[in-house]
């Protein structure tokens, strides 16, 4: 299993470890945060994105196509109704140069195998804990 440690930093901001990587989230001032970070929620579109874009780059050097100049844009929806939750993610590839139409086909079939997006299309289980780490005095 692969290990991700989120350490509380100050009021809503948070310092994400992955592996020798330190990701800090927090909120934007409007919603009352100091923005030394993307939101959680941000980081999770992100991902999706990131995502893409790897599988993407994939397909495309696989059929000798150029993939410098890749990009992915984002943009998402979200609602505060009860559960909070991302209602809406819409993901654009910006290829370096013209596909054919098969080619076409091929890079959006490559991108809909991203793990995130299976992630997301068969949640996985979630298992929730508390425990607590007494400090000796």
């Amino acid at each position: 299993m692969n290990a991700i440690t989120v350490i509380h930093r100050q009021n809503d901001e948070f310092a994400i470890l992955i592996r020798d990587h330190v990701v800090h989230v927090d909120q934007p001032y409007s919603a009352g945060g100091e923005n030394h970070g993307p939101t959680p929620v941000e980081l999770f579109v992100a991902s999706l994105a990131g995502c893409a874009a790897h599988y993407g780059r994939q397909y495309l050097a696989a059929h000798g196509q150029p993939s410098e100049g890749l990009r992915v844009s984002a943009d998402f929806a979200t609602s505060c109704a009860r559960p909070a939750r991302v209602t809406r993610v819409r993901l654009v590839l910006h290829t370096p140069l013209r596909l054919s139409d098969d080619l076409l086909t091929g890079l959006l079939a490559a991108v809909d195998g991203c793990t995130v997006k299976n992630s997301l299309a068969r949640p996985p289980v979630i298992e929730t804990e508390v425990t607590t780490d007494v400090v000796a005095a």
